[in-house]
């Protein structure tokens, strides 16, 4: 289901803000999505609810991706800091509702008394909200840099790469089909690294061409 991001992406883009892409972008997106299909081949329970929530789930990340684009990219402007300045307590104060309704809190507080927050675990805590945080700014940057469905391509190549990573350090046991489909969205990334960097290139020398038309209209300038 989360390899479908790249589809649901497209959908907010063609609806919402009128942007279509080239053929070839659609026909590269196809390997990048069954390939993540093929590599968790044989794994697959569900029920009804899970379905609803997961699907719901991956529409939402879509539209989180795209939303955080525009406001990079558009009238605001607004720099990766400045966004995590602003959602970043929202954020906490929701998880700690969360936390609270879920009884993890109470959990925590009596963890807590326990003693067993030693320097070890608050260092490892610390640890892993720096490496939050410095995650969240690379990836608002890449995003902005790199656009909201390049950002989705990112995340099936990255699930792929978890598998692979989780065979070699782990000796997690994968299937024929399996490695298959982490071959075919490797190759389906690079086709659509291709496709898009083409894309660019054209957009560019149009550019320009147009600037030389202009300045050749404009005629000699007088100082």
């Amino acid at each position: 289901m989360r390899s479908t991001c790249p589809i649901f992406t497209i959908l907010i883009y063609r609806f919402f803000y009128g942007r279509t892409y080239s053929q070839a972008t659609y026909i590269s997106l196809i390997p990048v999505i069954l390939g993540v299909g093929l590599a968790t081949y044989g794994d697959y329970y569900f029920t009804g609810i899970g379905f609803t929530l997961t699907l719901f789930g991956v529409v939402l990340s879509a539209l989180k991706t795209v939303m955080s684009n525009r406001i990079m990219t558009g009238s605001l402007a607004l720099p990766a800091l400045e966004i995590l300045l602003r959602m970043s307590p929202l954020a906490a104060v929701q998880s700690l509702l969360y936390a609270i309704a879920t009884g993890e809190a109470s959990a925590f507080s009596a963890w807590v008394a326990e003693g067993s927050l030693t320097p070890s675990y608050s260092s490892a805590l610390l640890g892993n909200g720096l490496l939050a945080f410095l995650l969240n700014v690379s990836s608002f940057q890449t995003n902005k840099l790199a656009g909201a469905l390049t950002m989705t391509v990112c995340a099936n190549l990255k699930q792929c790469l978890t598998v692979l990573l989780g065979i070699v350090l782990f000796d997690v046991t994968v299937g024929v089909w399996n490695g298959a489909g982490m071959l075919v969205t490797l190759v389906g990334a690079g086709i659509y690294s291709k496709v898009e960097l083409d894309s660019k290139g054209k957009k560019v020398e149009a550019t320009l061409a147009k600037d030389l038309r202009s300045d050749a209209d404009a005629g000699p300038r007088v100082s």
